[in-house]
């Protein structure tokens, strides 16, 4: 059940919902005459939540882009390319 409390328990009671946000890994809800106004959490939900929104962004647009052509690359000629891709950037990084 999420936490919803009023802007003002910010202000007044800082401390507990720092302690709240850290142990229970969900955010609190905080509303303004009664409307959603901002959403507190941890720095480490937070991060967290950044890292799974770039992950689903970059599904998003490795669908799209299989949506956009019929070619399609094995594993292994996939790999080869990568390891040839890298042993390209080191030898450009050595000169």
């Amino acid at each position: 059940m999420p936490s919803i409390r009023p802007v003002s328990d910010l202000r007044n009671h800082f401390a507990e919902i720092t302690k709240e946000v850290q142990e229970s890994r969900e955010p609190v809800f905080l509303t303004k005459n009664g409307v959603g106004s901002i959403v507190v959490m941890s720095m480490d939900c937070y991060e967290e939540n950044r890292y799974e929104s770039m992950v689903y962004d970059k599904l998003r647009e490795a669908e799209i882009q299989a949506a956009s052509t019929t070619e399609r690359i094995g594993h292994d000629e996939l790999m080869a390319k990568a390891r040839q891709r890298i042993a390209a950037a080191e030898e450009k990084r050595r000169a």
